[in-house]
């Protein structure tokens, strides 16, 4: 489970309320103001994405706490293994060892290879999935990248509410009204003040941590692919394995390479 994007959003709000202090945290409720922003907010997100996007919100925010899905080293063991086995045994033999395979992109990827598709194709197809699954996750991702531009807008829709109020209800020819100018701006700015921290506190956060979970299944498809594509060519699996890594940091590679050696993995 990977925790750091509430931990850090509970962070923020303890940081900005230590700012504010807490004795004067009243001046800074304003339930209207909040309707604007966080209502408007989500009014103007519902109006621009369908529902066939916005119904997933709910997956988003378990992705946010979900541990990190694919472990590379893992697959590249994985495929290396079957590599192996298609050396020694022949592609067809892949079709009963794809049964205990649980990951659905790579059992799928595999079966391709063994009904014996033009290369070509397969990765055509592969990548096209591949691209797919890009487009959904950049369109979760956009969602909230563009709430994060509604939400200060928003706030600064309210200040100019409240400052339209504020001055339409201002009397300076001796009736009063000016006493409660200060508390009157006050009330106007707290929407500007909402929108920017329901930017930049809960929706960026949440943007940047789909980009990241993107990335991680992005790699993990490339990894397959290229993968299946070196099973299907014959290619040695040590020589596999080293390209496989090359997406690596430097120091995880040698350290994995250094374990297949020891485990007299990679053999020709």
């Amino acid at each position: 489970m990977d925790l750091s994007t509430p931990i850090g959003v509970i962070l923020c709000f303890v940081l900005i309320v230590w700012g504010i202090g807490v004795n004067k945290l009243g001046n800074f409720v304003d339930p209207q103001s909040l309707a604007i922003v966080i209502g408007g907010t989500i009014a103007a997100v519902t109006s621009s994405y369908p529902f066939r996007i916005l119904k997933d919100v709910p997956k988003h925010f378990l992705l946010l706490t979900r541990g990190k899905k694919y472990d590379i080293p893992k697959v590249v063991d994985q495929l290396v293994d079957l590599a192996m086995l298609a050396r020694q045994s022949g592609l067809l033999a892949l079709e009963e060892k794809s049964e205990e395979l649980k990951e659905p992109f790579l059992k799928q990827s595999i079966l391709m290879i063994v009904d014996a598709s033009d290369p070509d194709k397969v990765r055509n197809n592969l990548e096209k999935q591949m691209d797919d699954m890009a487009a959904r996750h950049d369109e979760a991702a956009g969602l909230y990248e563009k709430a994060s531009s509604y939400a200060p807008a928003f706030g600064m829709i309210g200040t100019l509410i409240g400052l339209i109020n504020m001055l339409k209800g201002l009397n300076l020819d001796g009736g009063g009204g000016a006493s409660s100018l200060g508390q009157d701006m006050s009330v106007a700015l707290i929407t500007t003040f909402y929108g920017s921290a329901f930017a930049n506190v809960i929706l960026q956060p949440i943007a940047k941590k789909l980009r990241i979970r993107q990335s991680e299944e992005e790699l993990y498809c490339m990894t397959v692919i290229e993968g299946v594509m070196g099973i299907q060519a014959g290619d040695n699996p040590k020589i596999l394995r080293e390209h496989l890594l090359s997406c690596m940091k430097q120091s995880q590679q040698k350290k994995l390479l250094l374990k297949a050696e020891q485990s007299g993995g990679g053999g020709a």
